[in-house]
C-alpha cells in the first residue's frame, strides 16, 4: 500500500492518520503516563529489534505497565506498517500509555487497557559531507527526573533544554549533573580523548540508547579503543571530538561546544572512521546480512 497517505496503528487497526483518534481521557495526555520506542529500518530491515523490545519492555516494567504484544506481535505490526508506508529508509514510533480512566485520578486505575499507537515516517538519507558540517552544542544543567533509563512520554524537561539549545543557535544541549556529562536532550554523548573513545556508563541517569550500544559494539569488533565510564565536565571541554548518537542523528559530530571549537573544528579522523563503518553496516542491513 504505498501511497502517500500516511498509515497508522492504533489499537489493532490499521487506518489513516487523519482518522486515528484518541480519547482526551486517556492518561498519556493527562500525565504522560506511557512510554514510547523509536526504531529504524533501512530497506525495510528493523535495527536491532531485539535490543529495542527489551528497552521497550525494561520501560514498561519501569511504569508497572504490562505489556500489550508478544514479541513476534510487535515485529509483525511493525513490518505492515513498513509495508503500508512510503520510504526506502524508515523510523517506527511506538507509544504506550495506561489508557483511558473514567476520571482524572493520580492512582493507577483499575481494569483499563492500554492505549497502542504506532507510525512509520521517511527516514531521510543524509550525505556524507552534510554529516561532516557537523552541529553545535551547548551545556545546560540538567534538570531532569532521576529514571532517565525509562524511554518515557513525559519529555517536557527534554524539550525545555532542547529548545534552550535552538534559542542559543545550537543543535543539541549536552547535559551536566554533579559535574559530570549524562547525555545529550535527545542523544547520547559520545567524546574522544588521547584516541580513546569514552560514553558515560549506563545508568538511571541515561538512557541506555541502541545506537549508542552499537557503536560501542563496531568500534570493539574494530580495533578503536574505547571505555565506558564518567566523563568530566573539564574532559568535555577538552576532548578532542566530541559526538552525538540517536536512531535518527546516526552520528554526529559535534564542532563547537558553549562556542568554542571542539579540537582543530572540523569533524575528526576517529569519527571519521567509525562513521564509515556505521555506514557499512547500515548497508549489510539494507542487504539483510546484519
Amino acid at each position: 500500500m504505498n501511497t502517500d497517505a500516511q498509515v497508522v496503528y492504533l489499537n489493532g487497526e490499521y487506518k489513516a492518520i487523519e482518522e486515528a483518534y484518541v480519547s482526551v481521557l486517556d492518561r498519556g495526555f493527562l500525565f504522560g503516563d506511557g512510554v514510547y520506542e523509536v526504531i529504524p529500518a533501512y530497506g525495510g530491515h528493523l535495527l536491532r529489534l531485539e535490543e529495542h523490545l527489551q528497552r521497550l519492555q525494561n520501560s514498561l516494567d519501569g511504569i508497572r505497565l504490562k505489556n500489550p504484544l508478544t514479541n513476534q506481535a510487535w515485529e509483525t505490526m511493525f513490518n505492515s506498517l513498513i509495508k503500508k508506508n512510503v520510504g526506502d529508509d524508515q523510523y517506527l514510533y511506538v507509544q504506550i500509555t495506561r489508557g483511558v480512566a473514567p476520571k482524572r485520578d493520580h492512582n493507577f486505575p483499575d481494569h483499563v487497557h492500554q492505549t497502542v499507537f504506532a507510525m512509520s515516517n521517511v527516514l531521510p538519507a543524509v550525505p556524507r559531507a552534510e554529516s561532516e558540517k557537523g552541529i553545535e552544542a551547548v551545556t545546560l544543567d540538567d534538570i531532569r527526573w532521576h529514571a532517565c533509563n525509562i524511554k518515557s512520554t513525559a519529555l517536557l524537561a527534554n524539550t525545555l533544554l532542547r529548545q534552550q539549545a535552538t534559542d542559543k543557535g545550537a543543535g543539541e544541549a549536552i547535559l551536566i549533573r554533579d559535574g559530570l556529562a549524562t547525555e545529550g536532550s535527545a542523544s547520547n554523548v559520545f567524546v574522544v580523548i588521547d584516541g580513546v573513545v569514552v560514553t558515560a556508563p549506563t545508568s538511571p541517569l541515561l538512557l541506555p540508547g541502541i545506537t549508542r550500544d552499537l557503536v560501542l559494539e563496531l568500534a570493539n569488533t574494530h580495533d578503536i579503543a574505547c571505555q565506558q565510564r564518567d566523563i568530566t565536565e573539564a574532559e568535555l571541554r577538552t576532548a578532542s571530538e566530541i559526538w552525538i548518537t540517536s536512531s535518527t542523528r546516526e552520528i554526529l559530530p559535534v564542532l563547537k561546544l558553549d562556542g568554542k571549537a571542539v579540537g582543530d573544528g572540523v569533524a575528526g579522523p576517529v569519527w571519521q572512521r567509525m562513521i564509515d563503518i556505521y555506514q557499512q553496516y547500515k548497508q549489510q542491513l539494507r542487504e539483510g546480512r546484519a
